[in-house]
């Protein structure tokens, strides 16, 4: 089944607006994974605005506890991600080519464009012993050169399809992507603006799927549900998308 991997940023976001450590980015994570996580994964920007390096170090001494869960950090290898990667050594890198100050991660990558920068952090990744994901739009073209400069896996950006998941023409892209990536020898991610409404869609039309990250929607459905009835909701999604191999 595809994994679900737990973005914490929003945990920090909130915890960050006070100085009283409230809400826990660590009780988060220990939450979630009771409540089925495959994974957890962080966003580090260089503004700290949410995850900060102390919860990346502290994530990471956790999730040595719990060796079948992954730890995937993504960021900008052009920012602040290689140092913290380099520091923690997690299971995945996922490189996203954000601005600094941006709201939000909002494209992917260019390529064969920047193939030339990327391919050193990529190669320095791999050789720390790092598996490396690309955050990819759905190009069907770009998916042999991210395997073509190292990459391991893609990680499909998915706001178009969560924007439009009833058009078949928007699902029939990102399922021609992941054919791609896949007939490229890469693994194949997905994330942003999945929810629970989408998501089984998504990994059953895109299977096999190894992994989708989620956050914001899932803390927003926490804020109703609580943090364990969420995630426990989002695995219930997946595994009736079945988006396995």
């Amino acid at each position: 089944m595809t994994r679900l991997s737990v973005n914490l940023n929003k945990i920090a976001l909130l915890r960050n607006s006070r100085e009283s450590g409230l809400p826990s980015v660590t009780r988060a994570a220990m939450i979630s994974i009771a409540a089925g996580a495959g994974g957890i994964t962080v966003h580090p920007r260089p503004d700290e605005r949410h995850i900060r390096p102390g919860d990346v170090r502290d994530l990471s001494r956790l999730l040595e506890g719990y060796p079948d869960l992954e730890f995937n950090i993504e960021g900008n290898p052009f920012h602040n991600l290689m140092k913290i990667a380099l520091d923690i050594v997690p299971d995945q890198c996922t490189l996203v080519p954000d601005e600094a100050g941006a709201l939000t991660s909002s494209f992917g990558w260019s390529l064969p464009a920047r193939a030339a920068e990327l391919e050193p952090m990529v190669r320095t990744l791999k050789d720390a012993g790092i598996r490396v994901s690309l955050f990819m739009d759905p190009d069907p073209a770009s998916m042999r050169f991210a395997r073509e400069l190292g990459a391991d896996r893609i990680e499909l950006y998915t706001e178009a399809y969560a924007r439009n998941p009833e058009d078949p023409e928007v699902l029939a892209q990102f399922v021609e992507s992941a054919q791609a990536a896949r007939v490229a020898g890469l693994g194949v991610n997905a994330g942003h603006d999945l929810n629970l409404a989408n998501v089984g869609r998504f990994v059953a039309a895109a299977a096999p799927v190894d992994e989708v990250s989620i956050g914001h929607a899932l803390i927003g459905d926490a804020l109703e549900m609580g943090l364990d009835a969420a995630v426990r909701a989002y695995v219930a999604a997946l595994s009736a998308g079945k988006g396995g191999a």
